[in-house]
């Protein structure tokens, strides 16, 4: 087994795939593209916002041979199917102040790694803007597409190309990683690149702050939970019932359940925090 660094840290993350030769062969086997680039770009925003918001890429490769944007996004928001909706359309937007009609100069792709879970628990969720018939058919008339990929997730309908990758990412989740288990060259040259030993102080310093950031944000879960154990406790006592307490108790518990499911947040970690059961939480929103 070898110690490896998490590829749920941001800073990790970019330290990897921001290699061209490993985003290249990411986007080959996902997209089925053939990028040709020198470099791919961390944290990039556009000189001008896009609807007075500023729009930041975690990676940004253009390929201006074949006339392709790919954007990798890595981070889980709450919102995170919307905002990294916002930042496609702003890669598309961008071109078009230059472009002689609207339709842009370059096909733009997203790709975003959700390495904490997401609530639908897919492998694969698409966003594709190419008008269709009534049987669902494209017309090949607009290419851009978001890619949402969810490591935990993985079966039998995955395909065999991202098999590796998106394994190998949930695979350094708790530090150890089994590199006999990985035979693509760029795959194995990411767990290189995240070695324990290969962690410059300054990106540990960076994986501190993340990891305490995390925190920060499970802490206010927590005493949201509190809050509303104890809005339950009082609706129950203006009901005047013991049952009432219960009842307003259990509400509140199933309220704050609702909402970290809708943060992606993990089961596990879910019904430590509320006391209440799988099935509890699964009948939320059963399947």
């Amino acid at each position: 087994m070898k110690a490896v660094a998490s590829l749920r840290y941001g800073v990790i993350f970019k330290k990897a795939f921001s290699h061209p030769d490993i985003f290249k062969a990411f986007v080959k086997d996902i997209l089925g593209i053939e990028l040709q680039i020198e470099r791919v770009e961390t944290e990039k925003s556009f000189e001008s916002s896009i609807g007075s918001v500023d729009s930041r890429f975690d990676l940004f490769a253009e390929d201006k041979v074949n006339r392709i944007i790919v954007d990798i996004q890595h981070k889980r928001y709450l919102d995170h199917y919307h905002r990294f909706l916002h930042y496609h359309c702003a890669a598309l937007l961008e071109q078009v102040v230059n472009a002689k009609d609207y339709r842009p100069d370059l096909s733009v792709y997203t790709i975003v790694i959700l390495t904490s879970g997401d609530k639908h628990q897919k492998d694969m969720l698409a966003i594709d803007f190419d008008p269709k018939d009534w049987d669902g058919v494209g017309v090949n008339e607009i290419p851009h597409k978001v890619l949402f990929l969810s490591p935990k997730y993985l079966s039998d309908r995955t395909p065999p190309a991202w098999r590796e990758w998106l394994q190998a990412i949930e695979d350094s989740l708790d530090g150890q990683v089994n590199e006999a288990d990985y035979h693509n060259a760029c795959v194995q040259k990411v767990l290189k690149l995240i070695e324990q030993d290969q962690i410059t102080p300054a990106e540990h310093a960076r994986m501190k702050d993340e990891y305490s950031e995390e925190q920060l944000r499970l802490q206010e879960w927590e005493e949201a939970l509190a809050k509303s154990k104890q809005l339950g406790i009082e609706v129950g006592k203006q009901l005047g019932l013991e049952e009432g307490i219960e009842v307003g108790e259990l509400q509140g518990r199933l309220k704050t359940a609702q909402a970290m499911l809708d943060k992606g947040m993990p089961l596990t970690l879910i019904t430590e925090l509320t006391g209440l059961s799988v099935e509890q939480i699964e009948g939320i929103n059963p399947q």
